[in-house]
């Protein structure tokens, strides 16, 4: 055996993603034109035990029936492609070790942690871990475009958004438009903790 392995070689688990990508292309393409599998063996020319087994991604198929799927769906050869080959982003972040960010309204006590983010897609989603320690004087407000959804922690806080105000206890959840002014009005028991999800189209 060789020591040394190809770096392009694909492996086998490689291969089923990509069988299983184009099973479902082809599923959700029959299902759109609303053919059944008997139906699609007959204008493709294969057997519907074939499609069968490529739909549910249990068997590699060849370049020739592939494009005459295609054509019988009439859709683009890489249409078929088309799930394997969409980016699929995820983001790890160990307990602790969230980016701090300093955003507007950050100041002692204040603290905001980015636990992630959406690097690709249409839509703009950034997860925070809010913590407050001490009370003030002023407290932030926001206003900017999108949703956003608070789940409490920890802690107990009156929080406001435009002329209403929540009283947050731990599992309390608060789900809004954020263009509206928002943001803690009253800190009721300290240290508070919570999750603050929000998200935007990305050109806004």
């Amino acid at each position: 055996m060789d020591e040394f392995q190809n770096p392009h070689a694909v492996n086998a688990s490689d291969n089923r993603y990509l069988e299983e990508a184009i099973g479902r292309e082809v599923r959700r393409y029959r299902e759109k034109l609303g053919l059944t599998i008997s139906e699609l063996a007959k204008q493709s020319g294969l057997s519907a035990g074939m499609l069968s087994k490529i739909e549910n991604g249990a068997t590699s198929p060849s370049l020739a029936s592939l494009q005459a799927i295609s054509r019988a769906l009439q859709i683009p050869f890489t249409a078929l492609f088309r799930s394997f080959e969409e980016v699929r982003d995820a983001t790890f972040v160990k307990a602790g070790q969230g980016l701090t960010i300093e955003r507007r309204g950050t100041r002692a006590g204040h603290q905001y942690q980015l636990l992630g983010h959406s690097p690709h897609g249409p839509v703009m989603v950034e997860p925070y871990l809010i913590t407050l320690t001490h009370e003030t004087d002023v407290f932030p407000t926001f206003q900017h475009s999108g949703l956003e959804f608070l789940y409490m922690i920890e802690g107990n806080v009156i929080y406001r958004h435009g002329d209403k105000t929540y009283d947050m206890h731990p599992g309390d959840a608060l789900f809004f438009d954020a263009e509206a002014p928002h943001g803690p009005d009253e800190m009721k028991k300290l240290p508070a903790r919570y999750l603050s999800i929000i998200s935007y189209r990305r050109d806004e």
